[in-house]
């Protein structure tokens, strides 16, 4: 195989808490991540360059600071097989938006280039080189909702093949995810409240109502354009939204429909307005590894 082409799918959180930081200035989270089928795409090509070659979508890319890059040197070092690599990166993900763009397209890459080398890479061995990469990257190996605790390397499968319908509404302002981080590590008494449980069962018994009403990211109480937030919330809830959340350390908010009707009137109303986009769960029992 000298060629390969991917998908590298968008999260959201279902839920989000920060429970304590760490010695080594992570933090541990516990979170439910959704994948959903708004996807980058990245086709891979051998070369004798001995190299990584980026090319790319996105302007003002760094080569050596792109997570892409950080992890194709992190392979090279331990696997002496792996030369040289073209990557052609299609990125439709919006950054600085909270949906692990950059992550997942990281994890893509490197199954890709476990397969494209054939280094048989275990999970543990993807888990182990995830980790040092973000607290995205090992929930974005799986095609799937999942339970990430920890710095995101315990991940737990969740049983489900629940399909809903979600409008993401992304703002003009982005939160640097550190910025969001020193923020929550600043406010004193910050009660966070336990919605893991109940959106696991939500997703294993296909309860729409039960997921919508546990919807949670304890970013929303530390971000200063809290007006901003709610106004997007009440826009996606006037129009149908049976839940509203938004994801990672921001700025992206979602809502959740009742099916494919009322997302699709929702976008229809809300897309002269905002950068909205129309999306599904997914979840599936393919193996990516």
């Amino acid at each position: 195989m000298d060629k390969i082409y991917t998908k590298a799918r968008a999260k959201v959180n279902l839920s989000l808490n920060v429970l304590d930081k760490r010695k080594d200035n992570y933090h541990n989270l516990e979170s439910i991540f959704q994948k959903i089928n708004l996807y980058d795409e990245l086709y891979l090509e051998k070369n004798d360059k001995e190299t990584l070659e980026l090319i790319t979508n996105l302007k003002n890319v760094e080569l050596e600071n792109n997570i892409i890059y950080k992890a194709y040197i992190k392979l090279k070092e331990k696997y002496n097989t792996i030369k040289g690599v073209k990557v052609t990166l299609n990125k439709r993900i919006p950054t600085q938006a909270g949906l692990a763009g950059g992550s997942t397209d990281c994890a893509s890459f490197i199954l890709a280039m476990n397969k494209l080398y054939n280094l048989n890479l275990t999970e543990k061995e993807l888990i182990d080189l995830g980790k040092t990469l973000g607290a995205d990257v090992c929930p974005c190996y799986y095609n799937k909702a999942v339970k990430g605790e920890g710095i995101g390397d315990v991940i737990t499968p969740i049983d489900t093949k629940m399909k809903y319908y979600m409008l993401i509404i992304k703002p003009r302002i982005s939160y640097p995810t550190k910025d969001m981080f020193e923020k929550l590590d600043k406010t004193q008494h910050l009660r966070q409240r336990e919605m893991a449980a109940p959106i696991v069962r939500a997703l294993e018994t296909d309860s729409l109502p039960l997921l919508c009403d546990n919807l949670y990211n304890v970013f929303e109480d530390v971000i200063t354009e809290k007006y901003m937030l709610q106004t997007l919330k009440n826009e996606l809830i006037q129009n149908g939204a049976m839940g509203t959340l938004m994801t990672g350390s921001g700025s992206c908010v979602y809502g959740i429909f009742k099916n494919k009707y009322e997302a699709k009137k929702a976008y229809d109303t809300l897309k002269s307005k905002y950068e909205i986009y129309i999306c599904t769960s997914y979840n599936t029992t393919k193996k990516t590894y």
